[in-house]
């Protein structure tokens, strides 16, 4: 009898434990609340002065910093001259799909003079993400940090660094983007290239009219630091490296990685990653530099290198501070083995659960293409190769955003016309996606054409790069999920030999994967957050030329498996 007693009294402590540490991880979590003005403002860059559209007249806009755990609440006036939106890039949005952000996909845009509330919970996430405009090229101007730190009590699984640095890559042209992007969509042709890239929206050293405000980073000697490096870019895959430095690799896309060293990074439009330096170098001033990695033969690219300053702060004497930086190799604009290198070397830090057995297997096919001048179109509008205008795809259907409602909004509805559920697993015509292709294979279809899952279900996705038009590196970002990064290779994907390459063990757990040029990748996911989620190439001028498809994932079961009501103050289109 004394034996139950003790088991009882056993039994009564751990529950009052198990309540205690409940209330005590729900008192840690806090709900922030900020204020995002989107509003024209004067900045100068490059000599030039033109009214740009920024988040509270700030440029970047503004970090973010939250723990694991925290609930956001931003709300966000427009009062800039052109529709808009903020997606949360990365974010899982867990149940609250309303707050993702890519207009007319979850969201109608925010109309000049509106305003909408963006409300959301940051669930097992940690590390460095970012925000930015999603409605044409708003992201441009508009983008900034959200850091998210561990719970509180908690700490990195790495050692404490002494300082941590956002370090946003970006583009800036001297033209209004949104005119840029408007006389490509006009002429069927590319855009032009951006002026410069800007680190923490500095151009630098290396352009004129930039030194006077380039930015520096203060360090010490012997301490460790950490950078949060973010390629914010629109257009172009990055190389990023620190003159004389060693960077350790310790997280990408708000998920821990095994730690390795390197010098240099590549990071596409879209990703993040989290990196310790070490002060271990003389006292000094040393460049960090970014410059393009450029993988399609022949196009057009802005070849410029963007720099700031890494300062030894207190250990460097007054005529250190008036020497020039060291200078750092960069590696060549099209060097694919180095961005290779670098893209292979992740792993997950333990044991993943990624899904070994497949409900959902697809094969989807990311390129470009060209379409034929419309009939009774002038020769003015169709400024592509030989006549034609510039266009991109997956599995041959160029994306269409609908324009009276969004998707989530018409899925939500029952609202019927709006989209389709056909969007092929398979591309409809198997040929040589890497060799030399048929012109006939040139021209895609124009759809809104959407992918159908269970939810829960476990799904598999081939992208395969094309060598319609030319061949390039594409940055894929997921919407709602992160996924497993288990395998990448060069050439036409085979499903005999290549998926002897499958990492079921410690694959990298990504938001953004970086399909190699003339080559594959191989994501996997659990289709566990209702809703509807885009799926996209993040170089913007593909996404505005249609390489892009969404998933409509439904409800499971529970009301913990389903979607959330929309909130009140949702725009209508």
């Amino acid at each position: 009898m004394e034996v139950f007693k003790s088991i009882a009294k056993t039994s009564s402590s751990f529950f009052v434990v198990c309540i205690l540490l409940l209330f005590a991880n729900a008192a840690s979590e806090k709900t922030h609340y900020h204020d995002f003005v989107i509003q024209a403002t004067p900045v100068k860059r490059l000599c030039n002065t033109r009214n740009t559209i920024t988040v509270n007249g700030q440029f970047p806009g503004p970090t973010l910093e939250v723990n694991n755990g925290d609930t956001l609440v931003v709300n966000v006036v427009n009062r800039a001259q052109y529709n808009v939106t903020i997606h949360w890039h990365g974010v899982r949005q867990i149940r609250t799909g309303w707050a993702d952000g890519p207009e007319f996909i979850t969201q109608c845009p925010i109309r000049p003079g509106k305003s909408y509330t963006y409300r959301f919970t940051m669930q097992g996430q940690e590390g460095t993400l970012w925000w930015h405009a999603h409605s044409s090229w708003l992201r441009a101007t508009v983008y900034g940090a959200l850091i998210i730190h561990p719970k509180a009590g908690e700490s990195y699984p790495f050692p404490t660094p002494k300082r941590e640095t956002p370090v946003l890559l970006g583009e800036w042209w001297n033209a209004n983007p949104i005119d840029v992007v408007r006389q490509a969509t006009r002429t069927g042709a590319a855009p032009n290239v951006s002026d410069a890239y800007t680190i923490n929206g500095q151009p630098g050293d290396l352009y004129k009219c930039s030194s006077q405000d380039i930015t520096i980073i203060h360090v010490d000697s012997g301490e460790t630091n950490l950078l949060r490096v973010v390629n914010a870019g629109l257009n172009q895959q990055l190389f990023f490296t620190v003159a004389n430095h060693k960077l350790t690799v310790v997280g990408a896309d708000a998920n821990y990685v095994k730690p390795f060293t390197t010098s240099v990074l590549m990071l596409g439009p879209g990703q993040t990653t989290d990196v310790l330096i070490k002060a271990d170098q003389p006292a000094a001033r040393y460049y960090m530099a970014a410059r393009a990695y450029s993988s399609a033969q022949g196009a057009p690219f802005d070849n410029t290198t963007t720099t700031a300053i890494l300062e030894y702060q207190t250990s460097c004497s007054s005529n250190c501070a008036k020497t020039n930086p060291v200078f750092p190799s960069l590696p060549a604009y099209n060097d694919t083995a180095t961005a290779t290198a670098f893209t292979t070397k992740f792993r997950s830090p333990r044991k993943a659960q990624v899904p070994t057995e497949i409900d959902e297997n697809l094969f989807v096919t990311v390129g470009l293409g060209l379409e034929n001048c419309p009939s009774g179109a002038s020769s003015s509008s169709c400024q592509g190769p030989n006549g034609t205008r510039f266009a991109a795809s997956m599995n041959n259907v160029s994306f269409v955003l609908p324009s009276n409602f969004s998707l989530l909004q018409a899925h939500h509805q029952g609202i019927h016309g709006v989209f389709s559920t056909d969007f092929p697993a398979n591309p409809p015509v198997k040929f040589d996606y890497t060799g030399n292709v048929s012109r006939s294979l040139w021209q895609p279809i124009r759809g809104t054409k959407l992918y159908k899952l269970t939810y829960g279900a476990r799904v598999q996705v081939v992208l395969q790069g094309t060598g319609i038009f030319t061949a390039e590196n594409h940055p894929i970002h997921l919407h709602g999920y992160d996924f497993y990064i288990i395998a990448e290779g060069f050439g036409n994907f085979n499903p005999k030999s290549d998926t002897a390459k499958f990492n079921l063990v410690d694959p990298p757990l990504r938001n953004t994967a970086s399909v190699p040029v003339n080559g594959w990748t191989v994501i996997r996911f659990v289709a566990d957050n209702p809703g509807v989620w885009l799926m996209h190439c993040h170089l913007d001028v593909h996404i505005t030329w249609g390489l892009a498809m969404a998933f409509l994932v439904e409800n499971g079961v529970s009301e913990l498996e389903s979607l959330e009501a929309p909130p009140e103050d949702f725009p209508v289109c």
